[in-house]
């Protein structure tokens, strides 16, 4: 169960868990260092939500990346399907002078509606997670995404717990041009970026767990090649704190 409660504790948009099994719910925050966006030199502070909760089928969480919210069905052993509401954080150019000096317009934070499939199982001693998960805008000109995600805990000694992931995320077309279009620069869907990470836990008491995550993230596709794309790699940081507290089992 230590695997699972560090997994279900990293959350913060740039995390991963195996939570589906866990028998602690979690609820905290944490502060993340960010470029203004994929693809900027610029670097933001901000504060980030910790949450992981589970009450029968339904489920709201920050554990795979996004902060959704929705319900989820056991299928088969280890398989869970669902549908789920998400916060799409947008773009801010007044964090970045590179938009702003350029009059780039903001991409306002939104919300996603979609599906996904999550399947949890062991190699050896090592838990593993995969999940496939869509994600539409409720603005169908800003178009949708597909994430690709596999977790697996590698570490585990005493109150220290750590876990490594990757990503693959793809973008139909009227997304990538709401984020990478220009003019004179129309962009086409496809491969989006691609993210590897590692995280850890600590627990400073029965309730309460440090939680730290690195992770890098490169563009592809038109998204490395457009006028906005500063740079293709980037970093996010992240250092928060989780309680425990008691949830169901399922």
């Amino acid at each position: 169960m230590r695997f699972k409660a560090l997994l279900c504790a990293f959350a913060a948009f740039s995390g991963a868990a195996l939570a589906q099994e866990a028998q602690e719910n979690l609820a905290g925050a944490g502060v993340r260092a960010k470029p203004a966006y994929d693809g900027s030199k610029s670097e933001h502070l901000d504060v980030v939500p910790v949450l992981n909760y589970y009450r029968g089928p339904l489920f709201a969480r920050t554990t795979q990346g996004v902060l959704e919210g929705g319900a989820r069905a056991l299928v088969a052993k280890g398989l869970h399907v669902g549908a789920q509401l998400a916060y799409e954080e947008g773009r801010r150019s007044s964090e970045s002078s590179f938009l702003a000096g350029r009059n780039v317009p903001n991409v306002n934070p939104s919300a996603s509606i979609g599906a996904h499939a999550e399947y949890d199982f062991k190699v050896g001693p090592a838990p593993l997670n995969l999940l496939a998960r869509w994600r539409r805008d409720v603005n169908s000109e800003r178009g949708a995404q597909l994430d690709l995600r596999a977790t697996a805990g590698v570490y585990e000694s005493g109150p220290l717990a750590a876990a490594v992931y990757a990503q693959e995320t793809w973008a139909t077309q009227s997304s990538m041009r709401t984020y990478y279009g220009q003019p004179g620069f129309q962009p086409g869907g496809g491969a989006l970026f691609a993210a590897l990470g590692a995280y850890a836990g600590y627990d400073l008491s029965e309730k309460w767990e440090l939680v730290a995550n690195v992770e890098a993230r490169r563009l592809r596709g038109d998204a490395a090649a457009s006028p906005l794309a500063e740079r293709r790699g980037a970093y996010y940081a992240v250092l928060g704190i989780a309680y425990r507290f008691q949830a169901e089992k399922r």
